[in-house]
């Protein structure tokens, strides 16, 4: 007869209580893991193979072709042919939506592709998302050797120009963000990567609250700190056209730092 303990060896032998199963701990996992599928791909980069998509998350294949089939079945990923993945149309559509909540994009973007064109610099729109800076639109310039981001890509705000200007105009305290308020932008040489200089001026949105910083961006060689401070007032001069068109005319809630030039 068999009974709920075990005697073995003149021991007995308690039962083994089942493991505790955490749902939303394996959930929370399960959607990062996901996540880090689908930003693995870089802007260039239209398939990936499942080898190279588990070195760059770091994760066993298996893993990593279990959530890929998952994201399939919605259509947020695409196997092809030969076995490499693609993003889906659905992550399409997902982009498409995170920005047509900005109804600023008709505007951003001209006034990206003039600003890149003038200083021959690559230009983008940053937003703030919590505690990071998302850029939501971007030109590249046409230089050959210039600095890459992700459209979407999510950076520190404390580290880089054009998080620096968010804090600043977000209220943020301390003697450099005062002097970023006074003199209406921020310069950065290598602060967030090395060899890479960018300088930011904030965009003012609706009843002229803060929207997000625009800059331009590139290599130190190129962008040194003489260059920064030459294009800052060219960035500064697109940054209130863009809050122009966006806020409207002046108010009393108008920032001063929007008609004011302090090389």
């Amino acid at each position: 007869m068999v009974r709920n303990n075990i005697v073995k060896k003149g021991l007995t032998q308690a039962p083994v209580a089942a493991p505790v199963f955490d749902a939303s701990a394996s959930g929370v996992i399960a959607v990062t893991r996901a996540l880090q599928i689908m930003e693995a791909f870089g802007v260039a980069e239209a398939h990936l193979s499942l080898a190279e998509l588990s070195r760059r998350c770091g994760m066993h294949k298996t893993t990593v072709l279990r959530l890929a089939r998952t994201l399939a079945q919605s259509g947020y990923m695409v196997q092809r042919e030969d076995g490499d993945w693609r993003l889906g149309p659905a992550a399409g559509w997902l982009g498409m939506r995170y920005q047509s909540g900005f109804d600023v994009n008709n505007v951003v973007e001209p006034t990206l592709r003039e600003l890149s064109r003038t200083t021959g610099e690559s230009a983008s729109f940053y937003v703030r998302e919590g505690d990071i800076r998302a850029c939501i639109s971007r030109v590249e310039g046409p230089q050959s050797v210039r600095h890459h981001v992700r459209m979407g890509e999510r950076l520190p705000l404390d580290k880089g120009a054009p998080g620096r200007v968010i804090l600043a105009f977000s209220g943020a305290s301390g003697k450099v963000y005062e002097e970023i308020r006074q003199r209406g932008y921020h310069m950065s040489l290598g602060e967030r990567e090395p060899e890479v200089s960018s300088v930011a001026a904030p965009v003012f949105g609706l009843n002229w609250r803060l929207l997000g910083s625009m800059c331009i961006s590139g290599p130190t060689a190129r962008l040194t700190r003489p260059k920064l401070v030459k294009h800052a007032k060219t960035v500064m001069d697109a940054a209130t056209q863009l809050s122009y068109a966006l806020a409207g005319a002046r108010s009393h809630q108008t920032p001063k730092v929007v008609s004011t030039w302090h090389p």
